[in-house]
């Protein structure tokens, strides 16, 4: 079986994926980004093994993805936000010499994207493009069975095409990226600083909680929900504009309650992409549920080696 490492900026998840994408053992420990990569990499190494002994089962090979730009071939962490110490350290080398098998690593959007086409909703579509929407937005494009990658193996920061130039700030340093008006923390943003000083539920607001309030019929957390769905649209109907693709799959905790905004992202879709033949991009959820990123490290090593399934 394929043991996968899921490296976030929160948590860091690790298991065992079966040949037919099931996880079968899995472990999870908080990360600790802001620490030394070398006590992350000692629980990354501690959970693998104890996810192996729990599988009962040999490890044929070790699939990676992690948050941030990576480099899918020399295994190099880059300059990530979330890792300040990280910059430079090879988990695929340090993995590979403490189990002795071939590891692999993605850019974990790129590894989502696998785990679905090969897995998930996109199953047997040639063009797909996996969006994942939580506290950022990232995206990972497969064309004709491939991963996507730009000039010297770089993944497309698609979260950082900018929708409304005159938005909001993004990390980036552009204004009205798409992360910085769709993500999980825009919502927050703008319903605070929309929302009158006595409104009732400023305190601690997250995405989940104004979904929580938009389903119990609160007027600002509606619009708050109508906002994400026509700026969640817009950059949709730009991918499909530029792409055309098979499929979109949407994955990531704000999807978690796609059902209050999917048809009305399907309408600003609609009124945007005449130009090309929108109808035929379906658009769907994602299908592998929370252990999506999990199950699409593993389908990392799978497609880079080719193992036991069709790529």
């Amino acid at each position: 079986m394929v043991g996968a490492v899921d490296i976030g900026g929160t948590k860091t998840a690790v298991g065992i994926v079966d040949p037919e994408g099931k996880v079968v053992s899995r472990f999870e420990s908080a990360t600790q980004a802001d620490g030394p990569y070398e006590s992350a990499l000692d629980r990354m190494v501690a959970m693998l093994r104890a996810a192996v002994a729990s599988a009962g089962a040999k490890l044929r090979g070790i699939g990676i993805g992690s948050t941030g730009p990576v480099n899918p071939f020399t295994g190099e962490i880059g300059d990530v936000n979330f890792f300040p110490h990280w910059r430079g350290q090879n988990p695929v080398k340090d993995l590979e010499k403490k189990f002795g098998v071939s590891v692999a690593m993605e850019n974990d959007a790129d590894a989502a994207a696998l785990g679905e086409a090969g897995w998930g909703s996109g199953k047997n579509k040639s063009r797909l493009i996996y969006v994942t929407v939580g506290t950022g937005i990232g995206a990972g494009i497969i064309l004709d069975g491939h991963v996507y990658r730009g000039v010297d193996q770089s993944h497309p920061e698609i979260g950082h095409h900018v929708i409304d130039a005159s938005g909001p700030l993004c990390s980036c340093g552009f204004r009205g990226c798409w992360e910085s008006l769709a993500a999980g923390p825009a919502m927050v943003s703008w319903l605070e600083s929309n929302t009158p000083l006595n409104y009732p539920h400023r305190a601690e607001l997250t995405a989940k909680r104004i979904f929580e309030l938009a389903r119990d019929g609160d007027d600002w957390a509606q619009r708050a929900v109508e906002r994400e769905a026509h700026y969640l649209g817009l950059g949709l109907a730009n991918l499909v504009t530029m792409f055309v693709p098979d499929v979109i799959v949407l994955g990531g905790s704000v999807m978690k309650s796609a059902s209050l905004f999917l048809d009305d992202i399907r309408k600003v879709i609609a009124a945007s992409c005449r130009f090309v033949p929108y109808a035929k991009t379906e658009l769907v959820l994602a299908s592998l549920g929370e252990d999506t990123n999990l199950i699409g490290a593993a389908r990392v090593w799978c497609h880079r080696f080719r193992w036991r399934i069709s790529c």
